[in-house]
């Protein structure tokens, strides 16, 4: 996805603006188009031998080529009939790696030294343990792209038994050759693995060094900026073009007046260089700005469109997938002719029904660069903190625009609104609780215990509560579901269900259900002795089952996205698959009363099948997991994380923002910067806040822990102590904040209570605005809205006295809060 803004540099009158009283003036983006595939070579280097104390031995995997790269590995032990993956042991964990699930970790990269050009992974293991094979594929952090062997998993066999049939793998050279690095990315090939004789008992483990070709196909871009400026009381329209395509580049352009974008010649004034060409088009040669070129286009307000193409010489020409490249001009053209005393006639609602629309059409734009991988990541940011802002404008204008009521009333003045500004985002105001842990089905009765802390929860001043997954699962916890319309869980029965909802209802809570889409449980198996064949109401065959997941021999399409490896991965391109879980989330809106969707899992599959899935069951709030390993350079998490919150947004992006996602990114940031009392990571180099919080706050869920990240996994848990710190930061700040179900029922439930209670009472909501006045090694420090301010960290802060006024709120361990105070 490329997205492209016009440059700082530009004169302020052609500025791009998009929020404007009235919107009077309208700015549009064009992405940048201009792409080229180039092929990047290198080497896979795996290496097997023995460690120094000739107790352990060490399995290397390299790669020649420059990237931020990730091993996303498990391991299969002697005797295992299954295709499934297993966590390795803690003790064979890399430094810096974290948990995915239970089935992988995922590990980075790194430099042996910073004067190497090769990155590698070390995995030390116990010759004499059960594990029989190290299965893993790479990804590329940079892109998301994951890479694996001939569409299976690489596989390295730590058993090599005496008989050999030929295809064992045998130490060829020395590991220290490994070749220069090449300045880019790759794909990977393996050789053959060590067959195994899962009967000969005699069995010895030998070294082996292997280097193979890697190659990937890398985009390299260009770029095209647009920008329109609408100046009120006159009656053109100014366009800038530029781009940074090297030496002489021309313009080929016309407009047109309505939606079949006929070609005409416009009426003069043209920039300078400009001539006509067969009395169809005009040409019009850039001028250098030292970084590149651009012309200014003076343009009839009444005109409908401007078209164009680049020409680059005399062979070689620029366009859009094919098409010329269409600026629309209409809606500068649309927002003139309303009197002064007109716009104040006009409703609130026409107000923002309006900047709705320019929300949508900049997350539409957005979503339909997919395929364009190049990132333009402050542009990109740029276009979001826009959403953000006309967001922002929606709810003034809404709150502006509700009815005034006698003095007597005023209590209703202060009542929150319900907007709508997007399907599956609610209000802006919503506090979240997960109600469960990992423990929470082993009673059989679940529902029936948390609808008796109904009432607390609401009093504590959370507004939705996340349940666990309702249906029939293989495993108690409910996430590997089989049959989705067989709702008698470990949790309780579907009656008990139904009246814990009722009950949650009756409090005034919103109720999530956790669904699980991307994968599912056959209940037979094929032929070969898969399981594929589903059974229930929702009875699929192996077409419903992605083709290049080579587990479970799927017949459908390739994944849209990563696979799970414990159960076949849906194929949501079928047809039929979108039919059957669309009238399923329907059916359990209407049976059930969920008002919304917590989403399992959702790398696995390709957002916009999410949007459809929101389109048709109509959730009051909707929120992802999207769950990746953060940056990490020798080991170190880097400070720059940007390449991990994109591809969260690139998702949100996907389901044109109609659903939220967990920030993880902010929660692994916290992780470090709380562990490491390195403070200074809570902003970023735009000192804005890191995560996803900081570029779409109302599409981020925060959170510090949940069900898979602490409770009895403990997969990743937020540093011990520092909890409260953690909560003292989301809960103050924008974006919608979780709040698991251990801490609630810890020691700290009544700090978090307050915090809570804090945020209501200063009306802190997903799009509060932030401003970071420190982040430094043992301190950070922010205001929020202009009425609270927080600290957290060992360090000292007071905000300053001056016109604001402040008091202590809430104080504990390292963290304070204040309150303004009239």
């Amino acid at each position: 996805m490329l997205v492209s803004q016009a440059s700082d540099s530009l004169d302020a009158r052609y500025s791009h603006q998009l929020r404007v009283s009235h919107l009077v003036q309208l700015g549009r983006w064009l992405p940048p188009h201009i792409l080229e595939e180039i092929q990047v070579e290198g080497k896979l280097l795996i290496r097997l031998d023995q460690s120094k104390d000739q107790l352990n031995w060490r399995l290397t995997i390299g790669c020649s080529l420059s990237g931020k790269w990730i091993l996303h590995w498990g391991v299969s032990y002697v005797g295992d009939t299954g295709s499934e993956w297993d966590q390795p042991p803690q003790d064979m964990w890399p430094h810096g790696s974290i948990p995915i699930k239970d089935y992988a970790i995922e590990t980075p990269f790194k430099k042996p030294s910073k004067d190497d050009t090769f990155h590698e992974v070390k995995i030390d293991f116990n010759p004499s343990s059960a594990i029989e094979a190290i299965h893993f594929i790479l990804k590329d952090e940079e892109t998301g792209a994951s890479y694996q062997h001939k569409g299976r998993d690489f596989r390295v066999s730590l058993v090599n038994y005496l008989e050999d049939d030929g295809n064992m793998i045998h130490a060829k050279s020395s590991f220290g050759k490994w070749p220069d690095a090449v300045e880019q990315l790759p794909n990977m090939v393996l050789k053959a693995e060590a067959s195994c004789d899962s009967k000969n008992e005699n069995r010895r483990l030998e070294g082996f060094y292997e280097e193979q070709p890697i190659v990937k196909e890398v985009s390299v871009g260009n770029m095209v900026n647009v920008a329109i400026r609408k100046f009120p009381d006159a009656a053109n329209i100014v366009l800038h073009l530029e781009t940074d395509i090297p030496g002489d580049v021309v313009v080929h352009w016309g407009v047109c007046r309505d939606d079949a974008k006929t070609w005409e010649i416009p009426a003069v004034p043209y920039p300078p260089e400009t001539t006509v060409f067969r009395n169809k088009a005009l040409r019009t040669l850039l001028q250098p700005t030292g970084n590149g070129s651009r012309a200014l286009f003076t343009l009839d307000e009444k005109l409908d469109g401007f078209l164009f193409v680049l020409k680059l010489d005399a062979n070689s020409w620029v366009n859009f997938q094919g098409n010329d490249f269409y600026i629309p001009l209409s809606s500068a053209r649309s927002v003139k002719g309303q009197s002064d005393s007109e716009s104040e006639e006009t409703s609130g609602k026409a107000h923002t029904d309006g900047i709705i629309n320019e929300i949508r059409n900049l997350v539409s734009g957005l979503n339909s660069e997919k395929s364009l991988q190049t990132k333009v990541k402050e542009a990109k940011e740029s276009i979001l903190n826009e959403i953000e802002k006309l967001a922002a404008e929606a709810y003034s204008i809404f709150r502006s625009s509700t009815p005034s009521y006698p003095e007597e009333d005023s209590d209703a003045d202060d009542a929150e609104p319900t907007i709508n500004i997007s399907s599956g985002t609610g209000s802006g105001f919503e506090i979240l609780c997960q109600g469960f842990n990992w423990e929470s089905n082993k009673s059989g009765r679940w529902y029936m215990e948390l609808k008796e802390k109904a009432s607390e929860i609401s009093s504590l001043g959370f507004t939705v509560i996340w349940l666990p997954p309702p249906t029939e699962s293989v495993s108690p916890e409910g996430y590997m579901p089989k049959d989705l319309y067989n709702l008698n869980s470990r949790y309780g029965t579907i009656d008990e269900l139904k009246d814990l909802v009722k009950s949650l209802h009756g409090v005034g809570l919103k109720v999530l259900g956790d669904v699980v889409l991307n994968h599912r449980c056959a209940h037979y198996q094929n032929q070969n002795g898969v399981w594929n064949i589903f059974g229930g109401r929702l009875n699929w065959d192996d077409r419903a089952v992605v083709g290049d997941d080579p587990h479970f021999q799927g017949r459908g399409n390739k994944s849209s996205g990563d696979n799970f490896h414990a159960a076949p991965n849906i194929d949501h391109s079928q047809d039929f698959v979108r039919k059957d879980l669309i009238e399923w989330l329907c059916w359990l809106r209407e049976e059930i009363g969920y008002d919304g969707w917590r989403l399992d899992f959702v790398r696995g599959f390709w957002g916009g099948y999410v949007k459809d899935y929101l389109d048709a069951s109509e959730p009051y709030f909707a929120v992802g997991e999207y769950w990746d390993s953060l940056s990490y350079t020798y080991g170190e998490m880097d400070h720059n994380q940007d390449a991990h919150r994109q591809r969260i947004v690139d998702w949100i992006n996907a389901t044109n923002g109609t659903a939220g996602a967990f920030d993880v990114t902010s929660k692994g940031i916290l992780h470090s910067a709380l562990e490491r009392c390195e403070y200074w990571r809570l902003s970023d180099q735009k000192g804005k806040p890191p995560g996803v919080v900081g570029w779409w706050p109302s599409r981020a869920v925060t959170f510090i822990e949940n069900h898979d990240t602490g409770s009895t996994q403990g997969h990743w848990r937020f540093p011990g102590g520092k909890e409260m710190q953690g909560y003292a930061y989301i809960l103050t700040h924008p974006g919608t904040p979780a709040v698991f179900y251990d801490h609630i029922v810890s020691h700290h439930r009544s700090e978090i209570g307050a915090l809570i209670s804090l945020r209501n009472r200063n009306k802190i909501h997903c799009r509060s605005i932030v401003e970071i006045v420190k982040a430094e090694r043992d301190v950070y420090a922010a205001t929020i809205d202009d009425r609270v301010a927080m600290k957290i960290g060992p360090g000292y802060y007071e905000p300053p006295s001056g016109p604001q006024r402040w008091s202590l709120a809430l104080e504990g361990y390292d963290y304070k809060v204040w309150e303004a105070s009239s």
